[in-house]
């Protein structure tokens, strides 16, 4: 299944998108995507029903990100080889754990605001994860029996508030709408390989980042596993596992996003974003 929330920001409505690529209603079985709606049993319910039979939704509605109510949002950083290269990084010895604000998360085509006060605003491709079940030292061999399904995120991050401020990396990954997700959770039995799904991003039509789910130095299961040894993951709770090389922090010479750019990406099987860049 292909889930989504639609509808205006804070009023979304869950949805499900059929094999032909209509948009239909979930209301009257589900009342919004949340961490209960992604346990086994209820996405086993949802499997069940007919899509021609549910009410299709006409128009081109805003999607929003397509869970809500989470209790957290975990990201892993460095998590392509290359990209560490291109950052001056070292390649990391076990994965780079970081939060994300709850706050930050936002729809897919939503602006992305420039912080006030920014000067190397970023982009980042990346797969997201969102957790079905309850995930406490779970086994690499079992992660992905943990998970719900799998979504685009764009990591938006502002350099500068990240690297040359004092701190933790949270501070430049946190900005409201910094967490684009979406446009839809692709259930499990959608991907047939979380580790072999090719991604892309362009900024204003110029291509910026080209890679695959192969290249990522810390499996999916890994980075779920590993998580999970230092916080319980909950149903809902999304994590999002590093980027491919590209970013502008990268480029020589390193180039950011200004107020007017439009950022476009997408994941193979996951569907594509796109963001215009606003003032805050």
């Amino acid at each position: 299944m292909k889930l989504v929330r639609y509808g205006e920001k804070g009023a979304e409505k869950p949805g499900l998108i059929d094999r032909s690529g209509q948009l239909r209603d979930l209301s009257a079985h589900v009342k919004d995507l949340t961490g209960e709606a992604y346990s086994p049993e209820s996405l086993k319910k949802l499997a069940a029903l007919d899509p021609a039979a549910l009410p299709a939704v006409s128009g081109k509605p805003r999607f929003g990100a397509p869970v809500t109510g989470i209790s957290k949002f975990v990201a892993i950083g460095l998590n392509y080889s290359d990209h560490a290269k291109e950052t001056g990084a070292d390649i990391p010895s076990e994965p780079i754990i970081f939060m994300k604000a709850n706050t930050s998360l936002s729809g897919p085509n939503d602006p992305v605001e420039k912080p006030r006060g920014s000067t190397k605003l970023d982009w980042e491709v990346e797969i997201a994860a969102i957790i079905g079940t309850r995930a406490k030292y779970v086994s690499e061999a079992d992660a992905l029996n943990h998970v719900a399904g799998y979504c685009v995120c764009n990591d938006v991050s502002e350099r500068a508030f990240q690297i040359e401020r004092l701190g933790q990396w949270t501070k430049g990954k946190s900005h409201d709408t910094f967490g684009p997700l979406g446009p839809w959770l692709a259930t499990k039995d959608e991907i047939k390989d979380v580790q072999n799904l090719s991604m892309w991003l362009d900024v204003n039509g110029q291509r910026r980042q080209t890679g695959s789910t192969k290249t990522m130095i810390f499996s999916m299961a890994k980075c779920i596993s590993y998580v999970s040894q230092f916080m319980t993951l909950l149903p809902g709770d999304i994590i999002t596992t590093g980027t491919p090389p590209g970013v502008g922090l990268g480029m020589k010479p390193p180039t950011f996003l200004n107020v007017g750019d439009v950022v476009t990406l997408g994941i193979e099987g996951l569907g594509e974003q796109r963001q215009e860049i606003i003032a805050a």
